[in-house]
């Protein structure tokens, strides 16, 4: 069985809250037990991480070395600014896959730049929860 880390970054524990225009009105559990539902069905083991410190996501990815064959990561905010978490998935050198729930190449100019673009093997934007099952789909062939 795969093992699989998801990490979300800033604000994604305010799913449902915040702007729901851009992120809709599902909450950050409804998030995770999607994640758990498409992982089961793919037979993979998942670990939900989520963090607004920057340092605790570094310190997770680095956890992860020997113990999981894949990360997906939506690092919010940070994707824009983090040559730390960047640093540390080339550390670790695990398949990733980022995502994100909004298309950030058609929001403000700030956001068309991802550090984490740089390492990810697979950059999916603008589908919602459904991103992270395609992210899924992607590991599970790996």
């Amino acid at each position: 069985m795969k093992k699989v880390l998801v990490i979300n970054g800033a604000n994604l524990n305010m799913l449902g809250i915040r702007e729901p225009k851009i992120y809709g009105g599902k909450t950050y559990f409804d998030l995770v037990d999607y994640i758990v539902r498409q992982a089961k069905n793919l037979n993979m083991e998942i670990e939900c991480f989520q963090s607004n410190f920057e340092g605790a996501i570094v310190e997770k990815i680095q956890k992860a070395y020997q113990k999981f064959e894949g990360i997906i990561i939506n690092a919010g905010g940070y994707t824009h600014t983090s040559v730390a978490i960047l640093d540390a998935l080339k550390a670790v050198n695990i398949p990733t896959v980022e995502v994100h729930l909004s298309d950030i190449s058609e929001r403000e100019s700030f956001r068309k730049v991802s550090y984490i673009a740089l390492y990810a093997e697979k950059t999916i934007v603008g589908k919602g929860f459904e991103g992270y099952s395609e992210a899924l789909d992607y590991l599970s062939r790996l």
